[in-house]
């Protein structure tokens, strides 16, 4: 594929720069998720994973987001990046913000968190979920029916 050099501002780079996951991503490469709207392999979003469910009043954000890229992810077909970056688009926060809300403040790895993905039935995630908000339990059942 043929590649054209473009020349954008410092606001416009800045944006980039914002929405790249580091070591990653290049400007291309942001431009294409957000331009494009394709999963990694080139398929168009599905349109349930652009308007994930509904999250009730009163759900803390980091469980929302968390859900949100789960759903992203299971549902929407989505890479763990391109979920985490739709959601942070959704959220107009950082790429990093969404990251933090399920390792860090989970107490997981990235690499934790892809392999409690990888479970069929997602039991151990949703252990994990309701033991960090026990207030919302109901909230993790529903969007946890995969």
């Amino acid at each position: 594929m043929p590649m054209h050099r473009i020349e954008v501002d410092d606001r416009v780079f800045n944006h980039l720069q914002a929405k790249a996951e580091p070591f990653v991503d290049t400007p291309n490469t942001v431009l294409r998720r957000l331009l494009l709207r394709k999963t990694a392999d080139g398929n168009p979003i599905p349109a349930e994973y652009v308007k994930p469910p509904y999250a009730r009043p009163g759900t803390p954000k980091a469980l929302q987001e968390t859900l949100q890229v789960i759903h992203g992810v299971r549902k929407g077909g989505l890479s763990r990046s391109e979920a985490t970056h739709q959601v942070a688009a959704m959220h107009n926060v950082a790429f990093q913000t969404v990251i933090d809300k399920y390792t860090r403040q989970l107490g997981l790895t990235a690499y934790k968190f892809d392999g409690l993905l990888a479970q069929p039935d997602l039991q151990n995630l949703r252990t994990r979920l309701k033991e960090k908000f026990p207030r919302h339990h109901a909230v993790i059942d529903d969007y946890l029916k995969l």
